[in-house]
């Protein structure tokens, strides 16, 4: 039988398939002679209870453990509080890295201004959303991005994503606290992590959270490939005086130009820098 891992817990996972869902079934050892552990998302075979092929992935986060997304929604909010956007442009560095598509969605937009943040990345091409809850067609239009795709929603304490994931679907809010509850603070990256489907046919990931982030547990991004992970820095027209340029210090860089002409916004050209300064920290094996 061939199905979907739709929760992964302790070595235990439920299968769901054309003929039904399957539930406690195990892996073969032989994976973890392998080092690889099945997770939430993989495709798979399963024979008698058992786990015997995992599909290859288009992706894969370690933590927490999910595969073949489609999509990673990060909730931000105006205000209260403000979005780190550094933190946030690492996290989108990651995720075109590893072929997911990052969305955006803005909370708390009766409460401050949204358009500063819009206007950073809407150069991006990323999908972006302002919700204010006062138009419920704003809300619709996340809704709408989630239909036929399998994703997964991030977000600090505080920016309004519960908020969010209840208007979108009653049903998911109520099983996110079900599973806070039963896991408790501070365990959550290693417990559990389920697939919800929504009314539409989309599928969500009630993950345990994005509570750390450290670049190098999500991709060790070399540092040639840094630059293709910020999609704006394609857009400008031109090319720089030399061809191996890191857009840092170089003459003739058209990327630099470009920030200096208010072309690509100054806070992304940081979060480049930064991200460029911490992956030539490591050897070219590592």
């Amino acid at each position: 039988m061939n199905g979907l891992i739709i929760k992964a817990v302790g070595g235990l996972y439920t299968v769901e398939s054309p003929d039904g869902v399957l539930s406690q079934c195990r892996a073969r050892g032989i994976f973890r002679k392998q080092g690889i552990s099945p997770c939430t998302g993989d495709r798979v075979t399963v024979e008698s209870d058992c786990i015997t092929e995992i599909a290859p992935r288009k992706n894969l986060l370690i933590r927490p453990p999910l595969a073949n997304l489609d999509r990673l929604f990060f909730v931000l909010s105006v205000t209260d509080p403000a979005p780190n956007l550094q933190l946030v442009d690492k996290f989108l560095a990651v995720c075109v890295f590893k072929g997911i598509e990052p969305v955006l969605v803005f909370t708390k937009t009766d409460l401050g201004d949204p358009s500063p943040y819009a206007e950073i990345y809407r150069g991006t091409g990323f999908p972006l959303y302002l919700v204010d809850y006062q138009q419920p067609e704003t809300v619709q239009a996340v809704n709408a991005a989630l239909e036929g795709k399998i994703s997964a929603f991030t977000g600090n304490s505080g920016v309004g994503k519960s908020t969010l994931l209840n208007a979108l679907d009653v049903r998911l809010q109520l099983e996110t606290a079900d599973i806070s509850k039963k896991l408790g603070r501070g365990r959550h990256t290693t417990r559990e992590t389920a697939l919800y489907t929504l009314p539409h046919g989309g599928r969500v990931a009630d993950t345990p959270g994005f509570s750390t982030f450290e670049t190098d547990s999500y991709a060790r991004i070399k540092p040639d490939d840094l630059c293709a992970c910020f999609p704006e820095f394609g857009g400008i027209e031109g090319v720089c005086r030399y061809a191996d340029c890191r857009h840092l210090r170089e003459p003739g860089c058209v990327i630099r130009e470009a920030v200096a002409a208010g072309k690509i916004p100054q806070s992304r050209y940081e979060s480049y820098t930064v991200m460029l300064a911490e992956a030539m920290q490591h050897k070219s094996w590592e």
